[in-house]
């Protein structure tokens, strides 16, 4: 698990150098060369580093914790080292907020449309539980999870929805100056093409989950050091996910859904048999489980 807080440190070490680099004298040409996200050179494929657990919707299925929830992710993140993926969308007064679901009934005490409330009107309701539990937290807003999660060193993966463009939740992140917290989610080559050309500076998930599409990621201009790969909610061949690797590229695997409920009914030691095989990452929504059979600790 050491390697995992060496993440971290190489999130924020970078960080920090390139603002010192910054504020020195340079030519022309260096202004305008790209400040790389730390995270590039953090999610480095490597050989020997630790598994990473990404929480899928910031911790689902959690008692009185909801999904998308800014309460939820402190709750997880006491207990265990992690990433989050979360779901920005926005209000009828384009507010960005953590919501996955286009309507509130799933998730809020509200009902109808997200983006027929104006955030001061989303603010009235409260969000419920996976079992219809109401709890006092409030749909988030996407600044206040962007200043927790550089405070808590803590990084998260950001699912955009259809509402919103990327160039306006890149601009969010970039006004937080949380490029070094933060990797962008696509799901095809056009949106990964588009989500490098306005933010080269971001890590990437891009979709890999056969040989085609890895073929087409590595054929395009975005750089391998700008990826990683979220190879399905499927089980690939091992040698599929070496391949990956040898392009150095890290590999998630989304247990989410059907693998972890496999996992669950063979006492979780799925989780090691497919760290053996190849994955990197494991998007899941049985967090704390899928950390104590891979033995990640705090």
């Amino acid at each position: 698990m050491k390697h995992f807080y060496y993440i971290l440190l190489v999130v924020f070490f970078v960080s920090c150098k390139n603002d010192v680099s910054n504020t020195s004298t340079s030519t022309e040409a260096e202004t305008q060369t790209i400040k790389k996200s730390a995270l590039i050179e953090a999610f480095k494929y490597s050989e020997n580093a630790a598994p990473i657990i990404s929480v899928h919707r910031g911790g689902k299925s959690i008692k009185n914790y909801p999904e998308n929830c800014l309460e939820t992710l402190q709750y997880v993140n006491d207990s265990i080292p992690a990433i989050y993926e979360i779901d920005v969308a926005k209000t009828k007064d384009y507010k960005l907020v953590l919501l996955h679901d286009n309507t509130l009934e799933r998730t809020t005490t509200g009902t109808g449309k997200l983006t027929d409330y104006t955030y001061q009107e989303l603010n009235t309701f409260n969000l419920e539980d996976d079992f219809g539990n109401e709890t006092t937290f409030k749909v988030p807003l996407f600044t206040d999870v962007l200043k927790w999660a550089k405070t808590n060193k803590v990084v998260l993966t950001v699912d955009i929805k259809r509402s919103v463009s990327v160039h306006t939740v890149v601009d969010a992140i970039r006004a937080e100056k949380a490029e070094d917290v933060c990797l962008i989610i696509t799901y095809d080559m056009e949106q990964a093409q588009r989500a490098y050309k306005y933010a080269p500076e971001l890590l990437l998930s891009v979709s890999a989950r056969n040989e085609k599409e890895l073929g087409w990621l590595l054929s395009s201009n975005i750089p391998t050091e700008n990826m990683i790969a979220f190879t399905g909610t499927r089980l690939s061949p091992n040698d599929f996910y070496k391949k990956v690797q040898s392009h150095g590229i890290k590999t998630i695997l989304g247990t989410l859904g059907n693998l972890d409920n496999q996992a669950e009914a063979k006492g979780d030691v799925p989780y090691k048999v497919w760290r053996e095989d190849g994955i990197d990452v494991f998007a899941t929504d049985r967090p704390f489980a899928a950390a104590k059979a891979l033995d990640i600790k705090k």
